[in-house]
């Protein structure tokens, strides 16, 4: 059986309106072989997690500036286990204070990058953290 890309949906939580970061992500991503799926501004998690659900994604990236994200992320989780997606592997990035990244963890969200990470950290993440669907 061959192993088909990993699909990954990055999506912009809130009202937060910065995009470049996910953007940026989204193409470094999709550059190193991933099917991405960018959702754009203002999802709400049941958007996001609705989008997940219908793109058949592996994992869902989400990215926030806003300093929402202890109520937004584990929202996004919640939404995919209500849509029965709870295998889909979530991670996260933006202005997170280091004290918020232990709580997010525990909340379910699998990985957390904060300003400084490189591009090539976030792919080897994800290669390393998600597993491909086999065809």
């Amino acid at each position: 059986m061959s192993e088909q890309k990993i699909r990954v949906l990055i999506a912009k939580p809130g009202l937060d309106g910065h995009d470049r970061g996910a953007k940026v992500v989204a193409r470094a991503l999709r550059d190193a072989g991933f099917e991405v799926i960018y959702t754009g501004l203002h999802q709400t998690p049941d958007m996001i997690a609705s989008a997940a659900v219908q793109e058949d994604v592996d994992c869902v990236g989400l990215s926030i500036m806003s300093g929402a994200h202890n109520t937004l992320f584990p929202a996004v989780i919640q939404a995919l286990r209500g849509h029965g997606a709870d295998e889909v592997v979530v991670f996260g990035g933006g202005i997170i204070p280091e004290d918020d990244i232990e709580p997010l963890q525990a909340a379910g969200v699998q990985g957390v990058f904060t300003p400084g990470t490189t591009l090539a950290d976030i792919v080897s993440w994800v290669r390393e953290h998600v597993t491909p669907p086999t065809a």
